[in-house]
């Protein structure tokens, strides 16, 4: 995998194989990228990268000079691959938490104006992310939930439901304008 745009650009990143991770491909991540940009500036953004995995998403955020990015992940041998490799860019806004994601979100006391959910394909409860993002008023004004799932997910009837884009079998969701009092 590699970097795709930003200040790391073109930097390869290379996990080792036995992680249990699915991480993005380039192409849906570029894309991904591409339409948040539309919407976002990222250098004022504090983002949340859920179920991090290899911090694909995150390094990504960084590289396009976001304040601070928060990665969860509960695996140990991903938190420890993030971390080094966090190390070896000298990525300072980037801070790694080792925990279970549901915990995280119902612990948590600030906001972000982008949380980005990558879930294992079988997680029962996905629908779980979007409620607790909700409930526990995670977003700040105008902050965008992406959730990445697998085709037979639907979230288009979910209240600040945006958009749906599918790129291969890469499927994401985006939620905005998800209001406290929600």
């Amino acid at each position: 995998m590699r970097i795709v745009s930003g200040r790391y650009k073109r930097r390869v990143i290379s996990p080792p194989k036995n992680l249990p991770v699915r991480p993005t491909t380039d192409m849906a991540k570029e894309s991904v990228f591409n339409i948040m940009g539309n919407y976002i500036e990222f250098s004022r953004c504090e983002v949340l990268d859920l179920f991090a995995g290899t911090g694909n998403i995150s390094y990504e955020f960084v590289s396009r000079g976001c304040k601070t990015v928060t990665a969860v992940d509960i695996n140990f041998g991903c938190v420890r691959f993030m971390k080094e490799t966090s190390a070896k860019l000298n990525m300072k806004e980037l801070v790694i938490v080792k925990q279970d994601v549901f915990r995280y979100l119902n612990s948590v006391k600030r906001k972000f104006d982008i949380i980005f959910a990558d879930p294992p394909y079988d997680l029962e409860n996905i629908h779980e992310i979007y409620r607790k993002v909700v409930d526990n008023q995670l977003l700040n004004p105008d902050g965008w939930l992406i959730i990445e799932h697998p085709e037979e997910i639907d979230f288009s009837e979910m209240k600040h439901f945006y958009e749906h884009r599918k790129y291969g079998r890469v499927n994401f969701s985006f939620f905005n304008n998800i209001k406290s009092n929600d």
